[in-house]
């Protein structure tokens, strides 16, 4: 999402929820953004490297995407994201 289009979402927000709804939307956000940080995990040194391989093999077989192409994917496979109404049901 472009930075327009976030801080519209923010002051559509700030307009429509009350003080208590914003603080537990920013609880549940906060608590989301801990557990995706604990799902994750740095790559390793030989994982890095065999995914520098690959792309470099990729690319010399023609095997990629100019930044518009992946652009218009991103956009096509956000667009095409459910969005599930966990977080609405609370509110």
């Amino acid at each position: 999402m472009s930075t327009a289009t976030l801080n519209g979402l923010r002051n559509y927000l700030y307009d429509t929820l009350t003080p208590a709804n914003l603080i537990w939307l920013g609880t549940q956000l906060t608590e989301y953004g801990r557990r995706m940080e604990r799902q994750s995990k740095p790559y390793t040194k030989e994982e890095l490297v065999a995914r520098i391989e690959l792309s470099e093999r990729q690319f010399a077989e023609g095997k990629y995407q100019d930044f518009d192409e992946a652009m218009a994917d991103l956009e096509k496979e956000f667009s095409e994201e459910e969005v599930t109404p966990e977080m609405a049901e609370g509110i």
